[in-house]
C-alpha cells in the first residue's frame, strides 16, 4: 500500500549526498560606491558560486540606495560574473545610508518573498553591521568570517585570534546566513563577461513599513590618493613604537613613494596617532596584500589576525625577539626612524 508523504518528508528522508545538494538559491547583499560594486562584494559572489551545485546558477544579488550610481552599478553588476541569474534593485531614500536597521527590514522582506537557502555578504564593516540583525528577524544564527566553503551546510572559520581553524556544519533552518572573508576569495582578475546580462528587478517595497528609531547622523572620511587599505596590494603598516602622529607621517610619506596604502595597529590608534579606519588586525580591516611592511610593530596576536595571509611579509623592528619575526618572510634589526629615512631616499619615484 502506497502512502502519500510531502515533499519535506521526501528530502527529510532522502541520503545525505542527495539532500546536500538540493539548493533554493543564494542571496548576495552587495555593496556599491560610485556606480560599481565594492572589491568585498565581488569576493562575495566568488564564495556564493562555491555553493552551487553542478549546471545551477542561481544567485541573487540585492542592492540597495538610491540614484543614478544605483542604476549603473546594477547594469555593471547584472553582467559582472556568470553566475548572477538576477540583480534585485531597492530603489529608495531609506537605503541612501547604510543603516543596519532598514537594510535588515529589506532582507527580511526579500527572503520573506523567495525563500533563499543561503545569504551570503563580506566581513567588512558593512556586511558585519547588517547580518546579525537581519539574523535576528529571521530567527537564524548567523556564521562569520567564513574562509573556506568545504560543503552547502560546512564551512571553516578562524578562531582564537587565527590561531585554530573551526570547521562548522550548519544544521538549522533556512536561510543559512555568513559573513566571508574576501582576502580567502578572490575574485578574478579578470572575470569571463557574460555575453547576456542577467534580468534586473525592482524590489516591491510597498509593504517596508514607516522607518525605524536609527537616524543618519554624519559621515566623517579622510580624502585620500592612496589606495584602499582592504585591497591594496601593497600595506605600509605603523606601529605605537612611532610614537607620535607626527612621526607617522615619514610612514606616509613612504607608502606615497611605493604607492602603498597605509595602515597602523589598534595600539598606534588608539594613541590617536592615526584614524580608527586604518586599524589593521582582528579588531580592525583583515589585509592580504602581495606585499606587507610592518615598522615599529611588536607583533601582537591581535594584529597578526589581520594581515597573516599576506604574501610577503617583511618587518622592521629594534626588539629582535619581537612576535612579528615570527610570522615575517624577511626581518631586520634596527630603528625604523634610521631606516625609513633611508628607504625613501633610495626608493625610486612611482611611475
Amino acid at each position: 500500500m502506497l502512502r502519500a508523504i510531502t515533499l519535506r518528508q521526501l528530502i527529510a528522508h532522502a541520503p545525505r549526498s542527495i539532500s546536500s545538494c538540493r539548493h533554493l538559491g543564494t542571496l548576495i547583499i552587495a555593496e556599491h560606491e560610485g556606480g560599481s560594486l565594492s572589491g568585498t562584494s565581488l569576493s562575495s559572489i566568488e564564495a556564493a558560486s562555491k555553493l552551487l551545485c553542478k549546471d545551477d546558477n542561481s544567485l541573487s544579488l540585492l542592492l540597495a540606495g538610491t540614484g543614478p550610481s544605483l542604476q549603473e552599478a546594477a547594469t555593471n553588476a547584472a553582467s559582472c560574473h556568470p553566475c548572477i541569474s538576477q540583480v534585485l534593485v531597492a530603489d529608495s531614500d531609506k537605503f541612501k545610508h547604510t543603516l543596519a536597521e532598514p537594510w535588515a527590514k529589506l532582507i527580511h522582506l526579500v527572503q520573506q518573498k523567495h525563500e533563499y537557502s543561503h545569504i551570503v555578504t563580506a566581513s567588512s564593516s558593512f556586511g558585519k553591521n547588517i547580518l546579525p540583525r537581519a539574523a535576528a528577524l529571521l530567527d537564524v544564527s548567523p556564521i562569520t568570517d567564513v574562509i573556506e566553503i568545504s560543503e552547502p551546510r560546512t564551512f571553516v572559520r578562524p578562531i582564537y585570534a587565527g590561531n585554530a581553524l573551526c570547521t562548522i556544519r550548519y544544521t538549522g533552518s533556512n536561510p543559512c546566513m555568513l559573513t566571508i572573508r574576501s582576502t580567502s576569495f578572490p575574485a578574478s582578475a579578470s572575470p569571463d563577461s557574460k555575453t547576456n546580462a542577467a534580468p534586473i528587478h525592482q524590489v516591491d517595497l510597498s509593504s517596508f513599513g514607516e522607518e525605524g528609531s536609527c537616524r543618519f547622523v554624519k559621515q566623517s572620511s579622510q580624502e585620500s590618493e592612496r589606495p584602499d587599505l582592504g585591497s591594496a596590494r601593497v600595506v605600509i603598516t605603523g606601529g605605537r613604537a612611532l610614537k607620535s602622529a607626527e612621526n607617522f607621517k615619514i610612514v606616509e610619506k613612504l607608502a606615497e613613494k611605493l604607492g602603498a596604502a597605509v595602515g597602523a595597529t589598534r595600539a598606534a590608534v588608539d594613541a590617536g596617532y592615526v584614524p580608527n579606519e586604518l586599524q589593521v588586525g582582528q579588531t580592525g580591516k583583515i589585509v592580504a596584500p602581495q606585499l606587507y611592511m610592518a615598522f615599529g610593530v611588536s607583533g601582537a596576536i591581535q594584529h597578526i589576525a589581520g594581515m597573516r595571509d599576506s604574501k610577503v611579509i617583511v618587518a622592521v623592528n629594534k626588539d629582535a625577539d619581537a612576535p612579528i619575526f615570527q610570522v615575517a618572510d624577511y626581518g631586520l634589526v634596527g630603528d625604523l626612524f634610521d631606516i625609513i629615512p633611508e628607504l625613501i631616499e633610495k626608493l625610486p619615484e612611482k611611475k
